[in-house]
């Protein structure tokens, strides 16, 4: 027996719900989360695996890891999202951890992971909570540079798809991120040293982390009179990128220049590994069919903001 798959790739922001983006933009980007609930609901999994980055929450230059899998995970409980711990299957985590050190990919493990909006925000609007089903997470390093090339990210989806593939459990496949946004975080080479330390190895007090909600709640304010020196959001590139995903064509990300990308779609455009991994799962059961893709600019939370699904097309005929 094997497992049957499903994917769920969808943007995050620290904005969602806040701002004022129109009642038009809001009812649209409710009514796609709201279908993708509904695709979860039916599918109705055993198991989640879900690839997402960190802002700096969890992950910091103190040890900046390419990959990680989870062992065990909790929420801090930011920008509107709640706290508490993950419900992480730890024996399965461990022997994935195995495998894919087996299929030469350098991953790290940790037994305290510590997951912010990246992971908590899609899985709390698919579920409900972030504790609701068993979930396995993977981080992928998608803010602090230097990136690794995109093939290493299909790498790793493709042996995390071999792997659960071999489960018979009903798996769900989550990617978190994208699409072209720039957000205003440090830099490790050219922010003011007070501002490095926070990305370094320096923890927010509570009162600094209510602060930079409002900074970034600020931000997008400004972005979205144009009073921003952050880059566009660039719906071409966007729609190019899931036209990609929609064909299946993952190779064609293989190729693609990292620094070209960001500097096409933003600092946090690199989020889309979490779906070039989610996708490189999925095809490991052949090839698959996009349910549904929803993608609306959402300049006043500075982000294109997208929600994909997807199931094998063995599955969907």
């Amino acid at each position: 027996m094997t497992s049957e798959l499903a994917l769920c790739c969808m943007s995050h922001t620290p904005l969602l719900g806040s701002g004022d983006p129109g009642e038009s933009v809001v009812q649209r980007v409710d009514g796609a989360l709201r279908d993708a609930r509904q695709f979860v609901e039916a599918f109705d999994p055993d198991l989640i695996v879900i690839f997402g980055p960190d802002h700096y929450q969890g992950f910091r230059y103190e040890l900046m890891p390419p990959f990680c899998v989870g062992l065990s995970a909790t929420a801090i409980g930011d920008y509107n999202t709640s706290p508490g711990e993950l419900d992480v299957p730890q024996a399965l985590a461990d022997d994935l951890v195995v495998h894919l050190l087996a299929a030469d990919l350098d991953v790290a493990m940790s037994e305290k992971m510590v997951v912010d909006h990246g992971i908590s925000q899609p899985l709390e609007n698919l579920l409900g909570s972030s504790a609701a089903k068993p979930v396995i997470p993977v981080f992928i390093n998608s803010v602090a540079e230097p990136l690794g090339p995109l093939r290493r990210i299909r790498r790793l989806g493709t042996a995390v798809g071999e792997f659960v593939r071999k489960l018979d459990q009903k798996v769900l496949l989550v990617g978190s991120g994208g699409l072209s946004h720039d957000v205003p975080v440090p830099r490790l080479r050219q922010s003011p040293p007070e501002d490095v330390a926070y990305i370094v190895d320096k923890r927010r007090t509570p009162a600094e982390q209510e602060a930079r909600e409002e900074a970034v709640f600020q931000a997008g304010q400004a972005f979205a009179r144009g009073e921003s020196s952050l880059l566009p959001v660039n719906p071409d590139l966007d729609e190019q990128i899931l036209q990609q995903f929609a064909k299946g064509d993952l190779p064609w990300f293989d190729a693609m220049n990292v620094e070209w990308l960001g500097k096409q779609g933003g600092s946090s455009i690199h989020e889309v590994r979490s779906w070039i991994a989610a996708h490189a799962a999925l095809q490991t059961a052949g090839p698959y069919r996009t349910g549904s893709s929803f993608y609306q600019p959402v300049p006043e939370w500075i982000i294109g903001f997208a929600v994909t699904t997807a199931r094998p097309r063995e599955t969907t005929r």
